[in-house]
């Protein structure tokens, strides 16, 4: 196969999750190595047997060894300056070990005080896979079940760091020589809250411009950690009362956003079985709902229609209720973590594509772990709905929290990403008559749209 020498430098990393150029990434991932380097560590025990489980698989070691030379590889015919990364599987253990006792840093770049955005490290074990993982060999290797359980376990244990006070440093450590700008900083509160202030939906917006950071989100002021517990409990951090109202309350025809979140795509006529994998990468609803006993229900006339939004690194992170029902069945369906689309990758006809992850989200939402959340709606207009959050990469846990049975109300909490960022979709059946609300066109270059706003109404049933 021919591969294009070309790379688009730039594309939308959307939600910010890693640095829009690639180059900030690979500088990251240098001053990893250097750490590495400097104070070398013993593997913990579940990277020491992702280690095992691959030298005792002759196939899977070639195949792993395989995505990091294919990667280095093809990289080399973009116009990229090559720069230090994973360039090997031992090479890649060592970084991803040190990633272990490490948080998310708000990454910045520049010297102070002239330091510019350049996108979070939201996700730094796929940033150490970035370019492997668009590879064939990369495709084969995190579509392995075992390796996905193996990678399970690293993230679980990396999660158990992520919920001690231990790794709220990076809240506060304010190292501009290293690039690393804390959380609470003044420069990336005032990120945060400009993207709480830019979220669009029904007016008057709830948050007036001269807002800051705690009178947007739950927090105290007064403390040096602004009295988050742990990283996870700063990402899980919850909007002040009044700062995301409910549209339409008891009126069971408006639908509200249940993420705060981008619209990427609303897709009507969806199938129950569909080639998800291919380069166009049609939503297939018996692989996305698990072949649920409820499935059958999204099936006949003329199909069922999908509404599917990411959420950004600077953001909120919970889930809520699109509509008032009673909880049919909420389950995880564990899945892959660093598969992508194999025509998201090197192998894109319009050129490799460094941004691969992301614009495979539609295929993710059949492969990677996810959550499923069924509610019989009040509204009967409406019926049996899904909604379904989806983990991208690091998202290790997808929490519910709401029960089979309970009775909940628009708005109302229904669970949440942990350590990462995310996609979601809604799903109705089919004879769902629903006109979205038009903020914006969905596209990968979208806006957030406020959680609990307005996102479409239900026409009646003829």
């Amino acid at each position: 196969m021919t591969h294009p020498s070309h790379l688009r430098v730039g594309n939308a990393r959307m939600g910010g999750w890693l640095p829009r150029d690639p180059l900030h990434t690979e500088q990251w991932i240098k001053k990893l190595k250097q750490k590495v380097k400097a104070s070398p560590q013993p593997l913990i025990e579940p990277i020491a047997a992702l280690q095992q489980m691959v030298y005792a698989d002759p196939v899977l070691y070639a195949n792993v060894q395989g995505m990091f030379a294919e990667a280095h590889f093809l990289k080399q015919d973009t116009p990229l300056d090559w720069q230090p990364e994973p360039v090997n599987f031992e090479d890649f253990l060592a970084l991803l070990n040190a990633i272990m006792a490490t948080a998310p840093e708000a990454y910045q770049t520049g010297a102070a005080p002239n330091q510019q955005p350049a996108g979070m490290i939201g996700f730094p074990i796929n940033a150490l896979l970035d370019w492997p993982m668009g590879t064939s060999f990369g495709y084969d290797v995190f579509s392995n079940a075992l390796v996905n359980q193996q990678f399970k376990k690293i993230l679980g244990y990396w999660s158990q760091f992520l919920v001690t006070p231990a790794s709220r440093y990076v809240l506060v450590q304010d190292d501009p020589s290293s690039d690393a700008i804390a959380w609470l900083s003044a420069t990336a509160q005032a990120e945060m809250v400009s993207v709480a202030q830019g979220a669009l939906g029904q007016q008057p917006n709830p948050i007036p411009t001269d807002a800051t950071f705690s009178q947007i989100f739950n927090c105290n002021p007064s403390d040096r950690y602004y009295g988050f517990q742990s990283w996870d409990d700063f990402f899980t951090r919850t909007f002040q009362t009044g700062v995301r109202p409910i549209s339409a309350v008891g009126d069971n025809s408006v639908i509200v956003n249940a993420c705060e979140s981008a619209p990427l795509a609303v897709t009507r006529n969806v199938a129950l079985s569909d080639s998800f994998w291919l380069k166009g990468q049609a939503y297939s609803l018996e692989n996305m709902l698990n072949w649920d006993a409820y499935t059958p229900q999204f099936a006949g006339g003329n199909g069922a229609t999908v509404y599917q939004a990411f959420l950004s690194a600077l953001s909120y992170h919970r889930w809520h209720a699109p509509v008032s029902g009673t909880i049919k069945k909420a389950y995880v369906v564990n899945g892959s973590y660093y598969l992508e689309n194999l025509w998201q990758g090197f192998f894109n006809p319009s050129g490799p594509d460094d941004a691969a992850p992301n614009n495979s989200q539609a295929f993710l939402t059949a492969v990677a772990t996810r959550a499923l959340i069924f509610i019989e709606a009040d509204n009967p207009d409406i019926g049996l709905m899904c909604v379904m959050p989806v983990g991208m990469a690091e998202v290790s846990s997808c929490e519910i929290t709401v029960q089979p049975g309970q009775h909940v109300n628009k708005g109302d909490q229904l669970g949440m990403f942990h350590f990462g960022g995310s996609t979601h979709c809604l799903i109705f059946r089919p004879g769902v008559n629903l006109a979205f609300t038009p903020y914006e066109q969905p596209s990968l270059n979208a806006t957030n749209v406020r959680v609990n706003t307005q996102l479409a109404v239900v026409q009646p049933s003829r």
